[in-house]
């Protein structure tokens, strides 16, 4: 029996591993080989690019909201905007940023900023939102049991209402849009309305954002990175199709268009984007209504469905059909200093992550396609729930951002946020 065995083994396992082998080993050599080119262009060139394209003189309305980011608007953030406010000069550029609820010196670093964007005369609105005791106080203070308030979900299992989180990350964001409106009133108008979260980036990174496309896009994102290779933002990026990633390694999506576009490191047609930093044609945000941030309806949410924001806005743009979103795989942002140095250091992907992640991909697609099919069955299930139970004499119920919802209840809690 033991000779059997190392016969079987010597005639048939070995053979069929190495082939395997040399399989795995020319497959890797041809992904490696096919691999994007995504060093980053030399400052200089990005700058005669921009220089010599259809952006010169673009205006900026920057926009960001903050809570404990302190230290990366202390590191990087900070200088980041006023190398901004530099290239594009400060008659060009308009700063709003939000605080609200930091428990670290996050207002005093914007308060630092704002000294220095005014040495620099640039036009900036930095509003101090309320202390960390001032958000836990407004989120414990809820409506009586039996009053039904906007923007609250009710907790079965605590028997009480719940503060929901993405509205009032909506309500916060449409703060930090308000001075857009008022500039308007007295003549001053802004072709780009520039997006930028607590990451570090630099003005290349914005240069070549903004030039997605020849400009052609309603909305261009980056792609961003807390720990290198694996993407961030799951919650706001949708493949053309409406679907989540395969997985967080490149090339990321399961429609084949967008990943054949990210294949090619070319700029990716999506539904929905935020990662990091997104830049937005401004038209839709002097309509009349104007684009807004938002949440679901609390009727729908009540369904424990939840949506982004910041996916949600790409739903309500009435720009998205005509020029699309696009996210550019060649701007990559960090959530620290050290996660942007490797991303800007070395070739992206690595030779071993772009096997890896192809491999990833291949194996987690099956799967991701039957977990996609059954989420999206619950999703739709409960959206045609609350279609159907549209109050008597009302029009039909109607949520242009299905792609956005997905099957959980985010509500404010304590020093944070938490599911239900």
């Amino acid at each position: 029996m033991l000779i059997s065995y190392r016969r079987f083994r010597r005639n048939y396992v070995r053979p069929t591993l190495l082939f395997l082998f040399f399989v795995f080993l020319i497959d890797a050599i041809r992904l490696v080989r096919h691999r994007p080119d995504t060093y980053r262009t030399k400052p200089s060139n990005a700058r005669r690019q921009f220089e010599d394209g259809p952006l010169v003189n673009t205006t900026i309305f920057i926009a960001s909201v903050h809570r404990n980011t302190e230290e990366i608007l202390r590191t990087a953030w900070g200088q980041a905007v006023l190398d901004l406010v530099d290239y594009f000069g400060p008659d060009n550029v308009y700063f709003s940023a939000i605080e609200s609820g930091s428990q670290d010196e996050s207002k005093a670093a914007l308060l630092d900023l704002q000294t220095l964007l005014d040495l620099k005369g640039v036009a900036n609105t930095i509003s101090l939102g309320q202390t960390v005791w001032e958000q836990l106080e407004e989120i414990e203070t809820r409506p009586p049991p039996d009053v039904r308030v906007p923007t609250w979900v009710w907790n079965v299992a605590e028997a009480q209402w719940e503060l929901r989180r993405i509205p009032y990350l909506a309500r916060v964001r449409n703060q930090a849009m308000e001075p857009l409106k008022d500039l308007e009133s007295q003549g001053k108008t802004f072709d780009k309305i520039l997006w930028l979260n607590d990451v570090v980036f630099d003005t290349e990174d914005v240069v070549t954002l903004l030039s997605t496309r020849n400009d052609r896009y309603a909305a261009a994102c980056s792609m961003d990175y807390k720990h290198a290779p694996l993407y961030y933002d799951t919650f706001a990026l949708r493949d053309d199709m409406g679907l989540k990633t395969i997985s967080q390694y490149w090339p990321w999506f399961q429609s084949p268009t967008s990943r054949a576009a990210a294949e090619k490191n070319d700029p990716v047609r999506v539904m929905s984007c935020w990662n990091g930093i997104i830049v937005f044609d401004s038209a839709p945000f002097y309509a009349n209504p104007p684009l807004k941030f938002r949440g679901i309806d609390d009727s729908l949410a009540d369904l424990h469905l939840e949506g982004s924001e910041c996916c949600l806005i790409h739903a309500d743009n009435y720009l998205t059909p005509e020029k699309g979103v696009w996210l550019n795989p060649n701007v990559r942002v960090g959530y620290s200093v050290d996660a942007y140095r490797r991303l800007q250091k070395n070739h992206f992907p690595s030779p071993f992550w772009t096997v890896l992640g192809a491999w990833i991909n291949r194996i987690k697609g099956g799967r991701m396609s039957i977990q996609t099919q059954l989420e999206t069955r619950v999703v739709t299930k409960r959206l045609e729930q609350w279609v159907d139970e549209t109050p008597y004499g009302d029009r039909p119920r109607y949520e242009p951002g299905a792609a956005c919802l997905i099957n959980e209840m985010q509500i404010m809690w304590e020093n944070g946020w938490k599911h239900l």
